[in-house]
């Protein structure tokens, strides 16, 4: 095989220079730039990478499939696979190439675990995944007697956090939930099915595929079922109007919230409050 049929093998990130460190952390900034913003295909035989999108995104080609990873998001990438990036302009974030011997120490080593070292993962990353990688970077710049032996153990805790992570994503349970507090922080701005996808880093199918099977309702039955029992907590335990009830709830159209609200109900939004406050006072 030609030279010109060969997949470039890099030892960095855009770069074939011998690697320097016991892990190495870059900003995307400082070495895509220099690049005019493309990494060309390539791969290691001997490392993984990790990538973390803090602004902007990237176009990235993994075995000739393309996928996008966006601010907020991490990308994890084997050995052997091959990659390249085409990253927006100005583009911020975090490299993180680990050796091999940095991976084979991980342990206590199970099947389970190697499999995922093993494999690509992509999704958006917690704020502990997010601490740990900003205290990688804090201790790649400085100096000490166990510098090394900081960023080994950082680095492991960091692909734990991540293989915690990217395995709660995939428990129907721990997904209701995430979407249970995401109801809750954002009942006043009138999200639908599509936000509440978006913010969970799925599509609106997937996520109504999801809560089908764990509670029998369609997403969009299980959002306004959210809505309307906070409704009721606040006709039944505020003196707020009908219409601010509604506005609290993200509806902009006073008469819609109440056509919805019976529609749901089976009463409007005063026939309830009256009979709540009939039962409460009898009480």
């Amino acid at each position: 095989m030609s030279d010109t049929n060969q997949i470039p093998v890099f030892n960095l990130f855009g770069e074939t220079s011998v690697f320097p460190d016991v892990v190495h952390c870059e900003r995307v900034f400082d070495r895509a730039r220099l690049h005019g913003w493309k990494i060309a295909p390539h791969r290691h035989h001997h490392m993984a990478q990790l990538f973390h999108i803090e602004q902007g995104d990237a176009r990235v080609t993994l075995d000739g499939k393309d996928r996008d990873l966006k601010s907020g998001e991490f990308l994890y990438i084997p050995p052997q696979v091959v990659h390249g990036f085409e990253f927006s302009k100005g583009t911020e974030g975090f490299v993180l190439s680990l050796p091999a011997p940095v991976l084979n120490r991980l342990g206590p080593r199970t099947a389970t675990l190697s499999a995922w070292l093993a494999s690509l993962h992509h999704g958006a990353l917690t704020g502990l995944a997010a601490h740990l990688l900003n205290q990688i970077a804090l201790f790649h710049d400085k100096s000490g007697t166990f510098r090394a032996q900081q960023l080994v153990a950082l680095s492991h805790a960091l692909l734990m956090t991540l293989a915690e992570d990217v395995s709660s994503e995939h428990d129907p349970n721990h997904q209701i939930q995430q979407l249970n507090d995401l109801i809750a922080e954002n009942l006043a701005k009138g999200w639908g099915a599509a936000d509440y996808a978006g913010a969970l880093h799925m599509t609106a199918g997937h996520l109504n595929r999801i809560v089908r099977a764990q509670t029998g309702m369609t997403l969009t039955t299980y959002l306004e079922t959210a809505v309307m029992t906070e409704a009721c907590r606040l006709l039944a335990f505020t003196r707020l109007s009908v219409a601010e009830v509604g506005f609290r709830l993200g509806y902009t159209d006073p008469p819609y919230f109440s056509r919805r609200f019976r529609l749901r109900m089976g009463e409007t939004p005063t026939r309830y409050r009256d009979r709540v406050s009939g039962e409460k006072g009898a009480d």
